[in-house]
């Protein structure tokens, strides 16, 4: 626990488990959508998977996280044929 409290000191905080599930969901619906893209020899929803997989890594808050996942699969379902 002294461990915690010198991160938080230190500015360092802990992702929340909302944060952390959609980082997991999206980027698993990313790697689906890339291998589908890829087998079925479609562009945009291997770019969008991509997108899917990577953008957590520059989105910071959870309800970014989940608005923009939401966005990228919309595109997605708008975009599978």
């Amino acid at each position: 626990m002294a461990d915690l409290n010198a991160l938080a000191t230190s500015g360092l905080t802990l992702p929340s488990p909302a944060y952390l599930f959609g980082l997991i969901f999206f980027g698993i619906a990313g790697y689906a959508a890339y291998r589908y893209g890829k087998k079925a020899g479609l562009s945009r929803p291997r770019w969008i998977g991509i997108a899917l997989m990577l953008y957590p890594y520059a989105v910071s808050e959870t309800w970014m996280l989940y608005g923009i996942g939401a966005g990228l699969c919309a595109l997605l379902f708008f975009y599978r044929e």
